[in-house]
């Protein structure tokens, strides 16, 4: 269902690599993670919370956050939102973020 949308005059972006649950994956410069995943055949990058349902990129312009993934460790990102960059480590996001307390910091 996507696949890029290439110009034919235009150069193509450099080739960046990036690593998706462990698997080394390929896309180009100025994708972003959404677009790279989805370039790569990945549907699913997201676990819902409550059911456990797996979800993936739809709206592709920050609304719906059904692109959550986690990038280089931290959860919660919109991956339609985050440019890839070479060497990114990118996994699925498996429920809710766990959310950190730290001594001294209120909730």
């Amino acid at each position: 269902m996507f696949r890029p949308m290439l110009d034919p005059g235009a150069p193509a972006g450099a080739p960046l690599r990036f690593t998706f649950d462990g698997v080394v994956m390929t896309a180009r410069a100025g994708d972003t993670v959404a677009a790279a995943l989805l370039a790569n055949g990945v549907a699913v990058n997201r676990e819902t919370p409550v059911s456990g349902a797996p979800r993936g990129a739809y709206c592709m312009m920050g609304v719906c956050f059904e692109c959550l993934v986690v990038i280089d460790g931290v959860g919660n990102r919109q991956g339609c939102l985050v440019p890839l960059e070479d060497g990114m480590r990118i996994e699925t996001q498996h429920g809710a973020r766990q959310a950190e307390f730290r001594e001294g910091i209120e909730a």
